[in-house]
């Protein structure tokens, strides 16, 4: 799959009723890595290896996602169901805490963890997701509406297999390729694994799920306080689909908040940019 691939580790774990597949590399305290939409555990290539060095690296597949299990109910599809997760496998893994790695649908998740269980979150590092309360107020705009129409397009029932998977996937190449400012980022194996991943039996309706629930559900946390975890923000600037405006304003809600903000780059920053992004997780852990 990748000239990285060697050294780390395929394996499974059973929590809150999924079996859940995971990538790891190294020892020591825990590093957890939540990949977005529609990707997979590989989104994190970059930064397995480089981390391993001090951590125990696990990068997972989200629940419905490539080798993780897929329950068919869409009610299985729900923050507080993605929360308990990734409580299970920081726990089923024999650790008290970790440091959360999120992206895009992974970075969802790693705020409405944080906010669930602060004392389980030693560091918290969110990759181009706004926080929750940012992004309901960005919905209420013009702007990021019509940034976020696919979500719309995403609740229609059939549609949007239909259109992803016509072509040969030929929607999850754009997706990568026509966002990225730096288009030899990702090179045609990359397209195919995320293309092989959307593919396998169940996934890409599991993958779209997390999209059919969002505006049904409750959010794990309604009225957001201040998060006492120290965390860090990487933003590539050139993300069509969340608008850098989301980012303003961050720190009312985060006691201890720092932003890295990377011009030249879109929504998949730390594919895009991984040496930056490696320095700006390693300053900010002090590592």
């Amino acid at each position: 799959m990748s000239v990285l691939e060697g050294s780390w580790q395929h394996e499974s774990i059973t929590v809150n009723g999924v079996k859940l597949h995971y990538v790891t590399q190294g020892e020591g305290s825990l590093m957890l890595m939540l990949h977005g939409f529609p990707e997979f555990w590989y989104s994190w290539r970059h930064q397995i290896p480089e981390f391993a060095k001090d951590f125990k690296v696990v990068a997972l597949d989200l629940r419905g996602y490539n080798d993780s299990e897929k329950p068919k109910n869409q009610s299985a599809y729900v923050m507080n169901e993605f929360v308990r997760d990734v409580e299970g496998v920081i726990k089923g893994l024999g650790y008290e805490k970790s440091i959360v790695l999120g992206h895009d649908w992974g970075g969802a998740i790693a705020w409405n963890f944080a906010y669930s269980h602060p004392e389980m979150v030693e560091r918290l590092i969110v990759l181009n997701l706004p926080h929750p309360a940012k992004f309901a107020e960005g919905l209420r705009t013009p702007q990021q509406l019509l940034r976020s129409s696919y979500m719309f397009l995403f609740q229609l029932p059939g549609i949007p297999e239909f259109l992803i998977q016509s072509f040969d996937y030929q929607l999850i190449e754009t997706a990568f390729k026509g966002m990225a400012v730096n288009k030899s980022a990702f090179t045609q194996a990359d397209i195919e694994a995320y293309k092989d991943a959307a593919a396998k039996r169940g996934a890409l309706t599991a993958m779209l799920n997390y999209y059919r629930n969002l505006f049904q559900q409750r959010m794990v946390n309604r009225n957001w306080g201040v998060l006492e975890v120290p965390t860090l923000m990487i933003w590539g600037e050139d993300d069509t689909a969340l608008g850098k405006e989301l980012t303003y304003g961050t720190q009312v809600y985060v006691k201890d908040f720092q932003i890295k903000y990377i011009p030249s780059c879109s929504h998949w920053v730390q594919q895009e940019q991984p040496q930056l992004v490696n320095q700006y997780i390693r300053e900010f852990l002090g590592c």
